[in-house]
């Protein structure tokens, strides 16, 4: 041991939890999709991309959301005005 006294917990600044990042555009346009009912396969279509790359857009807004499942994603966007009800 080098003599360093160990960091005590009480001694550390506290953890400043960061507020989810801004959706894009296109996750913003996805999403309303999704509000509006289409499958992975519709927007895709529509949009003219892969469904692959609508899945990663779904996944990527559920981790800046951080919600688990699609229900929780639109909730979530609700609550935030990130999606209109109409």
């Amino acid at each position: 041991m080098l003599g360093i006294p160990p960091v005590k917990k009480r001694d550390l600044p506290p953890i400043k939890r960061k507020r989810p990042e801004a959706l894009t555009d296109r996750e913003q346009e996805i999403l309303q999709l999704i509000w509006s009912g289409l499958k992975n396969k519709e927007i895709a279509q529509r949009l003219k991309i892969s469904v692959k790359t609508v899945e990663a857009h779904r996944a990527n807004m559920m981790k800046k959301v951080r919600v688990s499942n699609a229900a929780q994603l639109l909730n979530a966007a609700i609550q935030e005005g990130l999606i209109q009800v109409k």
